[in-house]
């Protein structure tokens, strides 16, 4: 059973986010013949405000 972990800063819409999953659970069966319904795939969405890099958080950033 593949689990593939995702993260992201937060932002994108429900579609972007269905789309996505969609497409890496297909990429995921494909290249290591797992059936689809046994991949897992868990999105995980940060504030801006809690993400950094560089030392500069997204939020502070133009």
């Amino acid at each position: 059973m593949p689990i593939v972990h995702i993260e992201l800063i937060e932002g994108r819409s429900q579609a972007a986010i269905k789309k996505m999953v969609q497409d890496v659970t297909t990429a995921v069966a494909t290249n290591t013949g797992a059936p689809a319904e046994h991949v897992h795939v868990v999105v995980n969405e940060m504030a801006k405000e809690r993400y950094a890099v560089g030392g500069v958080l997204k939020s502070d950033e133009n």
